[in-house]
């Protein structure tokens, strides 16, 4: 499944640069996580990254967007794929 930030956004960049596949965009007021990008980290880490560093825990699951563990896996290949 995806993540979503939410309204509790402090815009504080954090989530943004510990993104592996450059999901999270600066959006206005709030950051935006692409729901086409994001692999929760699967593949890069053990946790989401985003939510390991977030300081106001804004980051949570995107319930329009649920996927399972062999989708995020497919996902992740293809952004792999896309960066060679």
């Amino acid at each position: 499944m995806s993540l979503l930030i939410n309204d509790e956004c402090i815009a504080c960049d954090a989530c943004r640069e510990e993104c592996p596949t450059l999901a999270i965009e600066e959006g206005d007021p709030i950051y935006i996580i692409d729901p086409d990008r994001c692999t929760e980290c699967l593949g890069t880490y053990d946790e989401p990254a985003c939510i390991a560093v977030c300081p106001v825990d804004c980051i949570v699951s995107d319930k329009d967007n649920v996927e399972t563990i062999a989708e995020l896996k497919f996902k992740h290949e293809q952004i792999l794929l896309e960066e060679e």
